[in-house]
């Protein structure tokens, strides 16, 4: 289980630098993101992913629920009304819903902020830059000193115990 620490940077040196000893540090370079203002050039640095810089899987997970519900009320409407549907027909509106849900959703969902960095979104449109790592459970105090003692400009900024597997 990783846990997800947060740190805000000054600048594209103190990033560069810090992800050279977080590399030394034997944390890999998929556990490394940062994330900028759009106008800022991060260079060589690991850019956090779509799916790190956008809601778009909480939006799936929403239009999958809403999505599935309402195929399973219509198809139950259908059913109820007289159509001939049976608990199949029924069962593939909702997976069908559910589906329909997961893109509409999904494709609105891509172009918002991820709702979990709002609060870093004042200090990024200032120009500074968000490092997430993410790293073991037992490496957290670890990575934490070497920032620290290392990098005192970096502004620690809490941590994420439930951080998704594969982003």
């Amino acid at each position: 289980m990783r846990r997800r620490l947060y740190f805000l940077l000054p600048d594209l040196r103190t990033a560069h630098r810090l992800e050279e000893a977080l590399l030394l540090a034997r944390i890999g370079a998929p556990h490394i993101h940062f994330l900028a203002r759009e106008d800022v050039d991060l260079g060589g640095l690991h850019v956090a992913s779509l799916l790190q810089r956008s809601d778009l899987l909480h939006g799936m997970g929403i239009g999958l629920v809403a999505g599935g519900a309402t195929g399973a009320f219509a198809g139950t409407l259908a059913a109820a009304g007289g159509s001939g549907l049976a608990l199949g027909g029924v069962l593939l509106l909702a997976v069908l819903g559910a589906l329909l849900g997961v893109w509409i959703a999904g494709m609105i969902a891509v172009s918002i902020p991820n709702s979990r960095l709002r609060r870093f979104h004042r200090a990024l449109s200032r120009g500074q830059i968000l490092l997430m790592v993410d790293v073991p459970r037992r490496r957290v105090r670890e990575i934490r000193e070497l920032i620290r003692s290392h990098y005192p400009q970096a502004e620690e900024r809490g941590q994420e115990s439930h951080i998704p597997v594969f982003p």
